[in-house]
Parts: structure tokens; sequence; C-alpha cells
């Protein structure tokens, strides 16, 4: 593999391009068409996908539901305090991030919602990370969905007016703290024309960590480690993905998790059977692609993992001269911003 430096995967960005609202139809953002094999480039709209997937391909696409995992609340004395949902451990106890760190230490106590729900820091983590337990009454999932906000990404300062924009029209298995956005741009309808076309649609999850917004700090991309994250495939979509093997189609993922997911599920021989696991998978350029035959993907962060992830599948110099493109013709970035294929 080659020895790529994290600078390599730098590219200019405008602030003004990174997207802070989601368009009010989601198919209509643009599409950024790239032919991974020439580098060539078409400027389409989000609604014109169909024009690149054939009679039986297979649309991937990541399930996961994002957890509105950010709570404000009180001290008992009546500060200020925030707690971010990173991982459920069971009994009732999460790792969460904690703001102001320096006063939520070991005993302390959080109310929410008029004592509707309380946390107490049962412990401190080596990284800063907080231990806590809940109390409550009734069903978990439904007090967090009265209380909680959505976990935006650090980079989107204004507030979601409606937060089933930060969810995908398919998701359905509760527990990321950051949307896989590649599906953003779907809606039912369209999903029924690629039906309707031939196209067949499978899932799988992969619940989104917030390491997914980690910069990459090492100066040599292979010392870089990724976080872990749970990824599960279920027999119905294995069974999909070999037929679709068999008849000679194509897979196609709909973003870096349905990607990451299937090329950490996927057998050596390329097929697939009903598995799960904590995968740190990490795909950059040098990769051997197993699974993967084309990418629905947004526009990433420069220098962070999934540019390096689209570079591995790409081509580097195509990749960078696609966002070179991208921010001259002034598309929308990041999130709730426009849409990639590279196939």
């Amino acid at each position: 593999m080659a020895d790529f430096k994290t600078r390599d995967f730098w590219y200019d960005l405008p602030e003004e391009l990174i997207a802070q609202t989601p368009l009010e139809k989601r198919d209509n953002s643009r599409l950024l068409a790239v032919d991974r094999t020439s580098g060539a480039l078409a400027h389409r709209h989000f609604y014109d996908i169909l024009d690149y997937l054939n009679p039986g391909d297979t649309l991937v696409m990541n399930d996961s539901r994002v957890l509105p995992a950010r709570l404000l609340g009180h001290r008992p004395t009546g500060g200020a305090a925030e707690l971010l949902l990173l991982r459920d451990l069971g009994g009732n106890e999460w790792e969460c991030l904690a703001k102001p760190g320096r006063k939520l230490q070991e005993g302390a106590e959080v109310i929410f919602g008029d004592g509707r729900l309380t946390a107490k820091v049962v412990a401190v983590k080596e990284d800063g990370n907080r231990i806590v337990k809940f109390t409550y009454e009734g069903i978990f999932l439904e007090v967090l969905e009265s209380l909680g906000k959505m976990p935006l990404p650090p980079y989107i300062k204004a507030e979601l007016a409606d937060q089933e924009r930060y969810q995908t029209v398919y998701s359905r298995e509760v527990g990321s703290a950051a949307a896989p956005t590649a599906g953003l741009h779907w809606t039912k309808e369209l999903l029924q024309k690629a039906q309707d076309k031939g196209i067949e649609l499978a899932y799988v999850t992969l619940h989104v960590g917030l390491g997914t917004f980690r910069p990459v700090k090492a100066e040599n991309i292979s010392e870089h480690h990724m976080h872990s994250e749970l990824c599960m495939m279920t027999q119905e979509t294995a069974d999909i993905l070999n037929a679709t093997r068999a008849r000679g189609g194509r897979i196609v993922c709909v973003g870096t998790t349905s990607c990451r997911t299937l090329e950490s599920l996927v057998r050596e021989d390329g097929t697939f059977e009903a598995a799960s696991k904590w995968t740190e998978i990490f795909i950059f350029p040098g990769y051997q692609f197993k699974a993967m035959d084309a990418l629905i993907t947004n526009f990433h962060l420069p220098e962070s993992t999934l540019v390096m992830l689209v570079s591995a599948f790409a081509g580097r110099e195509n990749v960078l001269n696609a966002y070179a493109e991208a921010v001259k013709e002034r598309y929308r970035f990041f999130s709730f911003g426009d849409s990639m294929y590279l196939g």
C-alpha cells in the first residue's frame, strides 16, 4: 500500500458552502456523478440517480435511526448541564460526553424535563467520557424522544426545525449518534421507482458513532486507529446480495456506513451470511474492495477517513478533482449537502 500522509487528502472549502439546513425536498439536491475509471464528471440532480442504476442491481442501505441523544438539563444547584449519549451499556447505564466536565464528576446528578429523567455520574473514564445511570418512569426511548434533541454535527450551527429531516425515510433500528447522511436524499417515491425499474433494496445496520467526526491526527494515515462501531446483516440481506452476485448485478452502497458494513462482513470468496461484529475497518487507498461495485455518498470533511475511503474506491486524483469542481460549482457540502455517485 502507498504510504499516504493525512495532508494528501486536504481540499480547500469556503465555509459558506457547508449546508446548515436540509433542502425543502430531499431528492432535489444536486448529484455529481463520477466515472471512477476515467474521472469524467456529470452534473445532475438526485432525482436522476436511477439513470445510473440498472435492473438487477441492489441498493444497500443502512437502516440505523439516530437517537435524539443530546439531553439538556440542570444540576440540583440550578447550573446548566448537557449529556450526549454515546453507547448503551445495559442496566440503564450509558457512556456519555458531559458538559461542563469539571462540574460533572463521580456522584454528580443531572435533572431533565421537570425530573421525568435524572442521571447520576457513576464513573469517569480515562478518556474523559462519563458512565451515567439513568432513572425514569416508563420506556427509556419514549422518554428520550420527548426530551432529547438531535446531536447535529459540530459544523451545523442552525437549529433543526423538523427532527425527522436528520433521519432517512427507511430508518428503523435506533442506535446511531449521527445520521447515515447519504440516505437523506431518498424519498419513498424514489425508492419505489427504483424497485419498479427492477432494482432490489437490501438493508444493513451500522450504528454510527461520534467518532465518525473525529479528525485524523496521525501524520501517516496508516497510524490512525478507527473507532469501533457495531454492524449487522440479516440472512435476508445476505441472500439478496448473494443472488445479486450470482446474476451479475452490481452491489451499490448508499453511504460509507453501508460500504464499511459490507466490507467488514463479506467472506473471502465474496459471499455473505447473516453476521454481526464490532468493526474498526479503515479503508484508504490500496484497499481491495470485495463487496461494493458503486457508491452513493455525500461530500466529506477534508482529511477525514471518509474522503480516504472514497479515494480508495475512485482514486485520489479523481476524487480531489471532483471536490474541486464541486467547490467551483458551489455545491452544498456535508450532512445536509449534495450528493455524489461513484461508479
